[in-house]
């Protein structure tokens, strides 16, 4: 094998699972996505029931391959939507099969305890992570810890992928902590852009109680050989009128060190 460069494009984006209408707000997820061609994904509040999952649909719309991950304390996200039979879990999906996985739950006291996770994916040149920290929002030091333990578990040789909702804006302790690794991308995104990636728009209608002041919580990031090209926000618009989530995307174009030379994205 050469030693050689890809290029990737890097999606981070949170579904607001069985929120909303959801079924509509399914195919808006889809159609940004499609038009994204996105190589890497991560994918948080991700639904499984009735023998449907919602990252396997999409992967098969848009030839990619997935891996899940179910949170294994779901009880609380089902209260809040009235049915106890729906899975929330996070995901990644690939132009590349996952060679090798791995989930962490991340540290959390039982009364906040609703199943947050990390999902390790091995996929083509890269280790990618996607992540889903706590977001009550006086937890502060949990997510820190959180987002230790998500440190310590995403350091892996090569280029390391880093994504997710942290529920923590760039200048939180705990991104601070994670940036100690981790180079974050939007850095090189355009300064004039908007930034925001909850509560962005008052337009937006799925805003609990009315709107609220904007904030980038949602990330990528980046270790090990590796720069970013570009980063800019993503899904922060109506499709065909349907708003596809309470959160906007982050796209991230990435040049990633491969051991092996690639093939132009098609």
């Amino acid at each position: 094998m050469t030693e050689g460069w890809v290029a990737v494009r890097v999606v981070t984006w949170n579904l607001w699972w069985r929120f909303g209408p959801w079924r509509e707000r399914q195919k808006a997820i889809r159609s940004v996505l499609r038009d994204l061609r996105p190589d890497l994904v991560g994918l948080q509040e991700v639904w499984a029931a009735d023998g449907e999952n919602l990252a396997e649909w999409l992967a098969d719309e848009l030839g990619l391959h997935w891996t899940w991950a179910a949170s294994p304390a779901p009880e609380r996200w089902r209260r809040r939507i009235g049915d106890p039979s729906v899975d929330i879990g996070t995901a990644v999906l690939s132009r590349w099969p996952a060679e090798e996985t791995e989930v962490l739950r991340l540290p959390v006291p039982p009364e906040l305890d609703d199943g947050r996770l990390a999902l390790y994916a091995r996929t083509g040149p890269v280790s990618f992570v996607t992540a889903h920290l706590t977001s009550v929002p006086t937890a502060g030091a949990v997510r820190s810890q959180q987002a230790a333990a998500l440190a310590e578990f995403a350091r892996r040789d090569g280029p390391v992928i880093v994504t997710g909702d942290f529920n923590a804006e760039p200048n939180a302790p705990e991104l601070r902590l994670l940036r100690r690794d981790f180079r974050d991308a939007w850095t090189r995104a355009d300064p004039t852009a908007p930034a925001a990636t909850w509560a962005w728009d008052p337009e937006l209608p799925y805003n609990p109680g009315g709107p609220r002041q904007g904030a980038r919580i949602d990330h990528v990031l980046l270790g090990g050989p590796g720069s970013v090209r570009q980063v800019h926000r993503a899904g922060d618009h109506p499709v065909d009128g349907v708003w596809p989530s309470d959160h906007a995307a982050v796209v991230a174009d990435l040049d990633l060190q491969a051991p092996w030379a690639a093939s132009p994205r098609p």
